[in-house]
């Protein structure tokens, strides 16, 4: 058995210093539960663009440089504490960040979780591959060398940031990746009307695309997810943005799904708290005995997947550590 949990908590928006401070707290928090995996939203370091669609070119540029100073470098001081943080603990952490490019002369901004094992080890990152529709103001994309899984004492783990989830490829490069777990992070939960551009927040709402994604996720890949969502109350709403934070879909929605797409733990809204639930790998057996994506339920003869070898530099292109490979 496993204990995993999803840290649905505000940050301290476009404050990395007060962020950490609590960040820490909550794995503190994690530890004394008995997590073995706690796993934070979408660019909870320390920012999502809530004004997106609603402000001038001008003031969106303006914000970005915000996030550009409330974001971190992956390696850097804040992952050391991170790091530090989880050995103490002894909690497996998946954080969602605004990441600052690590490449010389670049403020290049990147949506990304980064990977810290219990022992303190950084693990590794994953670059959102494509930002959805108006993100791409504020991100860059992810490439080759973010299509990753990452071993853990508790298994084989990834993630994937909001509408990747909607990837057909990428789904079925993850499996190939061999994940066990998967984290599935979002900047809350809403109700759709019509079409995917039109969305409010509404907690609870049965119309929401997150909940068919994770759980059909679980049953195609035949994994567990935790799923962890932004939780933004008004009051943690910096004063300069009140009126201008027109998208804030923070209304919570952390969940825990099986991999046969059952939700373990239902989701959880308008609520700060660490959404948990224990875990039995053996139903992952299970589903596997039943239908299996990589065994006895794949047609690699008729059906394949590319997945390129090499990421890219400004000097051209970098072989992926431990070499890239092609599907089955």
């Amino acid at each position: 058995m496993l204990r995993v949990g999803a840290a649905q908590v505000a940050p301290k928006f476009f404050d990395r210093a007060g962020t950490l401070k609590k960040t820490i707290g909550v794995i503190e928090e994690a530890g004394r539960l008995g997590l073995d995996l706690l796993v934070f939203p979408e660019t909870y370091f320390a920012a999502y663009p809530y004004w997106r669609g609603a402000v001038s070119v001008r003031r969106s540029t303006e914000l970005i440089v915000e996030m550009q100073r409330s974001a971190i470098r992956v390696p850097g001081d804040e992952t050391e504490e991170l790091a530090a943080a989880a050995r103490r603990a002894r909690v497996n952490c998946v954080i969602g960040c605004n990441e600052l490019d690590d490449r010389p002369g670049s403020l290049t901004l990147y949506n990304t979780l980064v990977f810290v094992g219990r022992d303190g080890r950084l693990l590794g990152r994953h670059r959102k591959l494509m930002p959805t529709h108006s993100e791409r103001v504020y991100w860059g994309m992810g490439d080759a060398s973010d299509i990753r899984a990452f071993d853990m004492d508790i298994g084989r783990v990834g993630g994937l940031i909001c509408y990747e989830h909607h990837m057909t490829l990428l789904r079925a490069a993850m499996a190939i990746k061999g994940e066990e777990i998967h984290c599935a992070v979002w900047p809350g939960w809403w109700a759709v009307e019509r079409h995917l551009g039109a969305k409010r927040p509404e907690p609870g709402a049965r119309g929401c695309d997150i909940e068919p994604a994770i759980r059909e996720y679980a049953i195609e890949n035949q994994t567990f997810v935790v799923s962890s969502s932004w939780y933004l109350p008004p009051h943690e709403v910096p004063p300069a943005l009140a009126d201008e934070m027109k998208y804030n879909l923070a209304v919570g929605g952390s969940c825990i799904v099986n991999p046969a797409g059952l939700l373990v733990r239902e989701p959880v809204f308008q609520e700060e708290t660490i959404v948990w639930a224990d875990i039995d790998l053996d139903e992952r057996r299970l589903a596997k005995a039943y239908f299996d994506c990589l065994g006895h339920y794949a047609r690699f003869d008729l059906l394949s997947l590319n997945i390129r070898g090499e990421a890219w530099t400004p000097t051209g292109p970098k072989p992926l550590e431990g070499g890239g490979h092609a599907a089955h």
